[in-house]
């Protein structure tokens, strides 16, 4: 009874860490730059290369000077298809609106793939 107790710990504390371990989508091309706040790599984009990605099933915006790829979040979205409005463009604009509470500050970070080269 004891080992299977703790093979159900050891199962459940590798799905667990499944869930927390971040997964990369980034597939864009683009030059690698350090980050200062986390000391990771990131990578910038032009708004040319941005521009490419304007479509539901590749879907990337612009919010802050920051580049998102929100294509997994696109059939998700609370609010239908005006993701796409300015898919593969600056997005700040309708980002800031009333219509996102203070948890979507949160959420958008987790999309973040790297930021605007001006």
């Amino acid at each position: 009874m004891e080992i299977i107790l703790v093979i159900s710990l050891i199962l459940l504390l590798v799905l667990g860490a499944l869930f927390v371990i971040p997964r990369s989508n980034n597939n864009g091309k683009g030059k690698e730059v350090q980050s200062r706040n986390s000391g990771m790599t990131s990578r910038s984009y032009t708004k040319k290369e941005v521009s490419t990605h304007n479509t539901r099933k590749d879907c990337w915006i612009i919010i802050k000077d920051k580049v998102y790829n929100v294509t997994p979040y696109v059939e998700e979205h609370p609010g239908g298809d005006e993701i796409l409005n300015n898919a593969g463009g600056d997005s700040t604009e309708g980002f800031l609106g009333p219509q996102h509470g203070p948890r979507v500050f949160d959420i958008i970070e987790d999309f973040c793939i790297g930021k605007l080269n001006d």
